[in-house]
């Protein structure tokens, strides 16, 4: 039996999604791997961006089902947070890695990095709860 009390809210047994914009640039990296900690470590389950962006209906649906949202982006262009609104989302929190001093090109995958930014989203999916 699996445990799914760390991917839900009180208000709902709906999961709680993650989408990180994973780039080819280093603060994509700290996006993508924040986001797979994050899911690792129970806060939510990392889902596919790319199948929002390609209006893949099962995950539309799930996503349209969740019980909180989080997008992830690394650089200022906020590939995530854009694909989540053009398919329609706009419930959902947001870090954009470049308002936490990350910059593009200077910004390596380090764990500390990687932790700054799953701290906050722990935080910001413990807090919300769509209704």
């Amino acid at each position: 039996m699996s445990d799914t009390a760390g991917n839900a809210c009180a208000c709902a047994a709906a999961p709680k999604l993650i989408f990180a914009c994973s780039g080819a640039a280093d603060v994509g990296a700290v996006a993508d791997q924040a986001a797979r900690k994050l899911s690792r470590e129970g806060a939510g389950k990392m889902y596919c961006l790319a199948g929002i962006g390609g209006r893949v209906s099962g995950i539309i649906e799930t996503t349209k089902a969740a019980s909180a949202v989080l997008a992830i982006d690394g650089c200022p262009i906020n590939c995530a947070e854009k694909c989540l609104k053009e398919a329609g989302f706009s419930d959902f929190q947001h870090i954009q890695l470049a308002d936490l001093g990350m910059e593009k090109g200077k910004t390596p995958p380090l764990e500390e990095n990687i932790a700054k930014v799953s701290d906050i989203g722990m935080k910001l999916l413990g807090d919300q709860c769509i209704a």
